[in-house]
């Protein structure tokens, strides 16, 4: 049977979406003329890789301290051994790695075919996701409270990049988080974020955060800018809770074209700018959040970006976090923490602000949600062209990434 890249394509269209996985493994390993070809999928807490194996999940390997992991954190091909890793990722979205082993005599060519084959199975895996749960049952570790559950299935994922910027957000405790959240849309026009925490806990916070990120959105795709937005969905919470309970929410839209950007401070979580090394908080007026009393008005406030300024938006359950000693986290650790990430993208940023506030809770859940949003601003409509590696040994190695774990 003459099988080549084409038909490994054709095997993972065709493929229905609960045996996505198995037919890609099936038509690489054949393809390849060797067995070994595996899905590793990133679990809740972006912390480690769990192989799909039977559809079970299987032994997971840590991000920190694995060529896989190293491919998922680079988003580019690993080559370690005679095991090509290679990062599965839509639009900045990455949702894990595969892991091909590969024939005697391998080349560089056949490792962009292979890269090819992952981009596709990237895409196929977001699309199968929306009709099956066994890529989530995988993912997951642990269970989930109904709470979180609730709030994960709000996200619109957690990484995503256009010509102009790239954003990634996290979310802990990942198994139990209830009230933070955030949002984001892009549109020709716009990058719009938000980041909201309803006050309380469990699924009560769950339900008004669930209430609040609806409404934002429905205003949006109603042709709502920022303020507008904010008064309308004031008004659905308020008219639920009768002022009994409210959000604290942060919305930004940025114009794509320029970088200037509108701010409504309700009540929201607190905003960082790094500009050429130095972090400062940025400040607005606060306004009330979200549904605390009926006839709440809200006015956006400018925000100005350049290139290569980075956006870092924490909630309060991150700033105040408590160690079991009973030290908040707090501004000295956290801009220790932004600046050892500096030269990482704003996933590995997160991941790294959130691994870093575990580390400070000696790994331990936290008490309340904590929430990291990174957006780095490039304000460039043109993306560098990478040249094609001259050789298989061009490609990257496994390395030990101690270096840039908390």
């Amino acid at each position: 049977m003459n099988v080549d890249r084409q038909s490994v394509e054709r095997a993972i269209w065709s493929a229905q979406p609960p045996m996505l996985i198995e037919a890609t493994r099936t038509a690489v390993d054949t393809w390849l003329g060797v067995s070994g070809t595996e899905v590793l999928l990133i679990d809740y807490h972006q912390s480690h890789l769990v192989p799909f194996g039977d559809g079970t999940g299987g032994p997971a390997v840590p991000v920190n301290a694995h060529p896989a992991g190293q491919a998922y954190a680079a988003v580019r091909p690993v080559h370690d051994g005679d095991h090509l890793y290679l990062p599965l990722a839509v639009y900045g979205e990455r949702t894990g790695v595969l892991a091909v082993r590969l024939p005697a005599g391998a080349d560089a060519a056949l490792a962009d075919e292979l890269d090819q084959v992952a981009d596709t199975l990237g895409r196929a895996l977001r699309l199968a996701d929306t009709a099956t749960d066994v890529y989530r049952e995988v993912r997951r570790r642990k269970r989930l409270t109904i709470a979180a559950e609730l709030q994960w299935e709000l996200l619109p994922g957690r990484t995503c990049s256009g010509q102009e910027f790239s954003l990634a957000g996290q979310l802990e405790p990942a198994y139990t988080v209830s009230g933070d959240n955030f949002d984001w849309s892009l549109s020709r026009q716009y990058l719009t974020l938000s980041v909201s925490g309803g006050m309380g806990s469990g699924i009560g916070a769950a339900l008004l955060t669930q209430l609040t990120v609806n409404s934002l959105r429905n205003a949006r795709r109603s042709g709502s800018g920022p303020a507008e937005s904010a008064e309308l969905t004031n008004g659905i919470v308020y008219a639920q809770y009768g002022g009994k309970a409210h959000s604290a929410t942060l919305l930004l839209r940025i114009a794509l074209s320029t970088g200037e950007a509108e701010v409504v401070d309700a009540g929201s979580p607190r905003m960082l700018r790094v500009r050429r090394g130095e972090i400062e908080p940025l400040t607005f007026d606060e306004q009330l959040p979200l549904g605390m009393f009926s006839d709440s008005r809200y006015r956006a406030q400018p925000l100005s970006l350049v290139p290569g300024d980075r956006l870092i938006i924490i909630s309060e359950g991150l700033y105040s976090a408590r160690s079991p000693e009973g030290r908040i986290y707090g501004d000295a650790p956290l801009s220790a923490a932004l600046r050892s990430a500096r030269m990482q993208d704003p996933n590995e940023t997160v991941r790294y602000v959130i691994g870093d506030l575990l580390s400070h809770h000696d790994g331990n859940d936290l008490a309340d949600d904590a929430i990291a949003v990174c957006l780095d601003w490039t304000g460039t409509a043109e993306r560098p062209i990478v040249a094609a590696s001259a050789s298989l040994s061009d490609l990257p190695r496994s390395a030990d990434p101690s270096a840039t774990s908390p």
